[in-house]
């Protein structure tokens, strides 16, 4: 199956709109490589992102900023 996002496998398409696929692709090939080049981070929680509702919860305990 072709990827539909792939702005060569539809010829219909205006070239407006096979111009703006390929940037979107672009931006997502950027944004991935950028989060890939920034690594892991040191020191910070484990897991998923501990902020709910602009507090930060440790152990059970929310507090705020």
């Amino acid at each position: 199956m072709s990827d539909p996002t792939d702005p060569d496998t539809l010829p219909d398409l205006p070239q407006a709109a096979r111009d703006a696929l390929a940037e979107a692709a672009a931006r997502r090939a950027a944004a991935e490589a950028a989060e890939t080049a920034r690594g892991a981070e040191h020191g910070g929680p484990a897991g998923a992102e501990p902020t709910r509702y602009g507090d930060w919860e440790r152990k059970g305990i929310a507090v705020d900023f």
